[in-house]
């Protein structure tokens, strides 16, 4: 099982949820919790390497792994992976990513600029993973996530199939809708 999206689109929630569904998920607890992710980040560092050790992938064998977006081509073809793909309106992504930058005194950035890559970063992705035969994806609406967050875990839980999810009623519990900051104007997800 593989988490993806764009960076700051809700990757570490769905991990939340699947570890509190008791989906045993693969994370280092490298990246504690903080302002940006006060629920930590579910992080496993040997993903950042996969290019150049994809055997080490076989660590997360029957675990929940995130893997962001800009790593998904490094997956090694020789397995099957279920990817439960975050997306989340672009604009909510890029103000995300700025404050998070500004956080950390690394700038303001800008914003046209990062939306523009983004953009072209998630089309070029989305497009790439529907030609490949080991992947399968399901996208989630991270606005839909945190609004309905019941309707998403029935289909997260078929998604995965029978057995893999063995508390799902505890999964929705995670969901902490004040923590959707960084709201846009409703625009479309990516």
């Amino acid at each position: 099982m593989v988490v993806s999206g764009l960076p700051r689109s809700g990757t570490s929630l769905m991990m939340q949820m699947l570890a509190a569904g008791g989906v045993p998920v693969l994370t280092d607890g490298r990246r504690g919790a903080d302002e940006d992710n006060p629920e930590g980040y579910f992080e496993w560092e040997p993903v950042l390497g996969l290019a150049g050790r994809p055997e080490c992938l076989a660590a997360a064998e029957g675990k929940a792994v995130k893997v962001v977006s800009p790593l998904l081509r490094t997956l090694p073809p020789g397995w099957h992976y279920r990817v439960l793909f975050m997306l989340r309106p672009l604009a909510e992504v890029v103000a995300s990513q700025l404050r998070m930058r500004q956080r950390r005194g690394r700038g303001e950035g800008d914003a046209r600029w990062l939306a523009g890559r983004l953009r072209q970063h998630l089309r070029d992705t989305l497009d790439w993973v529907r030609t490949q035969r080991h992947i399968t994806v399901l996208p989630v609406s991270y606005g839909g996530l945190v609004s309905g967050p019941a309707r998403w875990v029935a289909r997260v839980v078929v998604f995965l199939g029978e057995g893999r999810v063995p508390h799902p009623e505890r999964m929705a519990r995670v969901v902490r809708p004040e923590l959707h900051r960084q709201r846009g104007n409703g625009g479309r997800c990516g």
